[in-house]
C-alpha cells in the first residue's frame, strides 16, 4: 500500500499537475484576498482574519480536486495498468486508500503555503497578533475535512469512467451538490421541520459549523462517514470489474 502511495505522490510531483493545482489555488485565493477590491479584500475590510480564504477555498477546491483525482483510476483503466495493479498482493481496499491518501497529501501541500497569508494577517493586525488563532485553526481543520471529502468523491468518479473529462465533470457535479445542493434545498422550506435535516446532509452546514471555531464531534463524524461511504463505493465499483 505504501509503495502505491509513494508512486501516486511521485506521479503528481514529477508532472505539472501537482504544481499547477498548488499555483492556481494560491493565485486565486491571493487575488481575492489582496488584489481584487471589495468585501473579500483583507485590506479593504480592515479586519485581521482569513475569512476570504475559508469562503473561497471550497469553491476553488470544487474544481481543482476533481482535476487531481480524475486520472487516478480513469487513466489506469484506459492504459490497462489497473489489471496489473490488481494482480499484485495487495487488497483492493488498500489500493483505494493508497490513492485516496495521495490525493489528501497533495491537498495538504496546497494548504501549507497559505500559512504565509496567516502570518501576513497576523503581522498586519492592530496590535500585531490581533487574530482569532483558535477560530482560524478550526477553519483550517474544517477546510481539510471538506477537501478530504472532495478527494473521496473524485476517487469514486474516477472509478466509474475510463474518460478523465467525464470523471472530472461527475466529481465536480457531485461535489457541488454535496456542498451547496442540500443547503439550497433546505432553504426552500418545502418540508417544514425536515428542511433542517436536509441541510444537515450537506457539507456546507458542517463546514460552516467548524469554521466558526466549534469543533463538534457530530461534524467530524459526518465528514468521516461521508469519506467512508465514497471510499466503500469506489471499492465496490472496482470489485464489480472482476465479476
Amino acid at each position: 500500500m505504501f509503495a502505491l502511495y509513494k508512486k501516486e505522490i511521485r506521479s503528481f510531483l514529477s508532472s505539472l499537475i501537482g504544481y499547477i493545482v498548488i499555483a492556481v489555488f494560491l493565485l486565486v485565493i491571493g487575488l481575492f484576498m489582496w488584489i481584487f477590491p471589495g468585501d473579500n479584500n483583507v485590506l479593504d475590510m480592515g479586519y485581521a482574519d482569513l475569512n476570504t480564504l475559508f469562503f473561497i477555498a471550497p469553491w476553488v477546491f470544487m474544481f481543482l480536486i476533481p482535476a487531481i483525482t480524475m486520472r487516478m483510476f480513469a487513466e489506469e483503466k484506459r492504459t490497462g495498468t489497473l489489471e496489473i495493479i490488481f494482480t499484485k498482493p495487495i487488497a483492493d481496499l488498500h489500493i483505494v486508500l493508497a490513492k485516496y491518501f495521495a490525493g489528501v497529501t497533495l491537498v495538504v501541500l496546497t494548504l501549507l503555503p497559505t500559512l504565509v497569508y496567516f502570518y501576513t494577517v497576523y503581522v498586519l493586525g492592530s496590535p500585531p497578533g490581533n487574530i482569532d488563532t483558535g477560530g482560524t485553526l478550526g477553519s483550517y481543520i474544517g477546510l481539510l475535512l471538506l477537501a478530504a471529502c472532495y478527494v473521496a468523491i473524485g476517487l469514486f468518479a474516477s472509478s466509474i469512467s475510463s474518460n478523465q473529462i467525464v470523471s472530472f465533470l461527475i466529481a465536480a457535479m457531485f461535489s457541488f451538490f454535496m456542498y451547496a445542493g442540500f443547503a439550497s434545498l433546505g432553504e426552500y422550506n418545502l418540508l417544514g421541520p425536515a428542511d433542517h435535516i436536509i441541510k444537515q446532509l450537506g457539507i456546507a452546514e458542517h463546514y460552516d459549523s467548524i469554521s466558526r471555531g466549534v469543533l463538534d464531534s457530530r461534524d467530524v463524524v459526518y465528514f468521516i462517514a461521508l469519506i467512508t461511504i465514497f471510499v466503500v463505493l469506489t471499492k465496490t465499483v472496482l470489485n464489480s470489474r472482476k465479476w
